[in-house]
């Protein structure tokens, strides 16, 4: 036993982690005393890696040359603020008549959401950005602006299409540019924010101001970022999106991850696009500049590649599951956090040119696929989806190789990822294709004219739908929840609900004014996500329909008990009903609370919007 300076006793164990923490803490000290990069904290806390050179590193800028980025001018190793990336991307717009820049908005705290429009005519209007039919690529950095790399290789891009030898890029294309989607978050900057990423030397934060995650807003649109996201997107009308990210997890060989939803979901014609043309044009050009281009994929078992991998399917509250239910192209880029920065930056540099190039050889048959997905429509369409665990596709992973060790601390068991790179050959991948939740396609939902916050979004979205001017007779079909429950904490600021639900089809006479979402539309199959209750991402799942869970109206049991008589005299059906369903039902026997609340429900005075799910479904 040692005794600390308040006299108490301490255990050796807790004795070794007070030494641990001064001498790690000391670590910390110096490296902001001395400004030693390579003792910043991430950097000590992370695997260890193999200095990395490539052709890429050619792209890099001196201060000889004045349009040298702020990022080029650290080394690539840390990232300008707000302000001091406005005012280099300002100078630079104001010298180029290719470029315009556009605010998009405000965000809750007072910034400008920026957007560059890259055309070779120099258009300002996104009407006539639409008028040349040129493809157009549409690259979003800093959805959570820790993971910061579009915005810097995005710099660096423009700069050489303006003031290099790389102006014809834009000779058959269109580039937009958001480089800070979450400006709020990039500014609440620190070395500690992201301890499982290498660099930059300061971070941006993941979640906006108002603690929200935009990439698990694009279905519920709560955020005003993402609200002038979608307006933008609905009127520059991009054919193809990149949202860039940075990974978290597991260490392997790749720096650039990247993926979209596979063909067997919403939009499959734009899959087998991505998968035929984009992938091997991207895949060779980072390899041919030193770097390695690699599949979206998470370890089965984080401790132990060799189980294989999983493939995701993305629901619509992610960018690249709402870009598919909407049939816009939409590629998550995911950079990988162990590689350096500069790394990083480089290869999406790499990515970005090569899909310029891309787009100006196919991109006419990009937007032919579009288009067929967008005219297609199927009489299903599956909500969830499910791993298939029978039929795995098999690749060559290249991996980083681990050692299991145990914590002199703690005693516990973890992953030291040694540095090593090793091949795991014939790695099964086990996709998440098989549907779980198909449901028929309606005709058109119904929508009543009080949920004005839930019509406020399908307008956001870009879905069409009308209002009837006169009552209209219909017979639908209408949903009522027969169990159901709720998150046990909030989740993105919202009390999410699931239910299960039985279907009646009645006859109902709608009043003027509800408003009629037909499917039969480019996006039907979004409204479909975002209605049928029963998807994981529709508007009843993230809480906007909870009111239908409340109720407001009572009886009182001097009031039921004569209630209860009079309805089994007058009615020997009912009566029957209720005597059968004491001798099936010992719970309901026994329970005379239960038995009240039959009557009641089965009464007039019953409130009978009380668990009906208000969409209506015309079938």
């Amino acid at each position: 036993m040692i005794i600390n300076h308040y006299g108490n006793f301490m255990t050796k164990s807790n004795f070794t982690f007070i030494i641990f923490f001064f001498i790690f803490k000391f670590s910390l000290s110096a490296a902001h005393a001395t400004g030693n990069n390579e003792l910043h904290p991430p950097i000590k806390l992370l695997p260890p890696i193999k200095q990395w050179h490539g052709k890429s590193e050619q792209l890099i800028q001196s201060s000889q040359n004045i349009w040298q980025t702020p990022a080029e001018a650290t080394g690539l190793i840390d990232t300008p603020n707000y302000d001091e990336t406005m005012q280099y991307l300002k100078k630079l717009v104001d010298s180029e008549a290719m470029f315009q820049l556009r605010s998009l908005g405000k965000s809750p705290q007072g910034r400008d959401l920026w957007l560059v429009v890259a055309s070779k005519e120099g258009i300002s209007s996104s009407d006539k950005l639409k008028a040349n039919n040129k493809p157009t690529l549409l690259v979003q950095a800093g959805i959570h602006s820790g993971e910061i790399d579009g915005k810097d290789a995005g710099l660096m891009l423009l700069r050489d299409i303006s003031k290099g030898n790389k102006a014809a890029l834009l000779n058959r294309v269109n580039l937009l540019f958001i480089p800070i989607f979450n400006v709020d978050g990039h500014e609440r900057r620190s070395p500690f924010n992201r301890v499982n990423q290498r660099g930059p030397e300061q971070m941006g934060w993941r979640t906006t101001s108002q603690n929200l995650n935009l990439n698990r807003d694009y279905s519920k649109a709560d955020t005003p970022e993402m609200q002038i996201l979608l307006q933008s997107i609905n009127q520059w009308k991009p054919d193809l999106y990149f949202d860039v990210h940075v990974t978290d997890g597991e260490d392997y060989q790749y720096d650039i991850t990247y993926g979209y939803n596979e063909d067997h979901a919403d939009s499959p014609q734009i899959s087998r696009w991505l998968s035929d043309n984009l992938k091997p044009d991207v895949n060779k050009a980072l390899a041919e500049q030193g770097h390695r281009g690699g599949p979206l994929t998470f370890g089965i078992d984080r401790s132990d590649f060799a189980k294989g991998l999983s493939g995701w399917t993305a629901t619509p509250r992610f960018s690249n599951g709402y870009g598919d239910v909407r049939h816009l192209p939409t590629v998550l880029v995911e950079n990988h956090s162990l590689k350096p920065y500069k790394q990083r930056v480089l290869g999406t540099y790499i990515m970005l040119e090569a899909t310029l190039k891309l787009l100006a050889e196919k991109g006419n048959s990009l937007k032919q696929a579009i288009q067929r997905d967008r005219q297609s429509r199927p009489e299903t369409q599956v909500l969830k989806w499910k791993k298939d665990k029978k039929h795995p596709e098999k690749m060559d992973f290249y991996g980083i190789d681990f050692e299991k060790k145990k914590d002199i601390v703690t005693g516990l068991e973890y992953i030291y990822w040694n540095g090593q790179p090793k091949l795991y050959k014939n790695l099964p991948i086990f996709w998440s294709r098989i549907a779980d939740l198909e449901v028929n396609v309606p005709k058109a939902y119904w929508i009543p004219a009080e949920h004005l916050q839930v019509i406020e979004r399908l307008e956001l979205h870009g879905i069409q739908f009308t209002r009837s001017v006169e009552k209209t007779k219909l017979r639908v079909a209408q949903l009522t929840a027969s169990s159901f429950e709720f998150g046990k904490e909030p989740f993105e600021g919202h009390m999410r609900a699931s239910a299960k639900f039985n279907t009646e089809n009645i006859e109902m006479i709608l009043p003027a004014g509800t408003v009629r979402v037909s499917t039969n539309q480019a996006l039907g199959r979004l409204a479909v996500a975002l209605l049928d209750p029963r998807g994981d991402d529709s508007f009843f799942s993230w809480g906007f329909f909870n009111q239908m869970f409340q109720r407001t109206e009572y009886i009182e049991s001097y009031a039921l008990i004569p209630l209860a008589n009079q309805m089994i005299q007058k009615d020997v059906n009912l009566a029957k009903s209720f005597h059968e369903k004491k001798l099936k039902d010992k719970d309901f026997a026994s329970d005379q609370q239960a038995q009240m609340r039959w009557f009641y429900q089965q009464s007039d005075f019953y409130d009978q919007s009380y668990l009906k799910y208000p969409v209506l479904f015309e079938e």
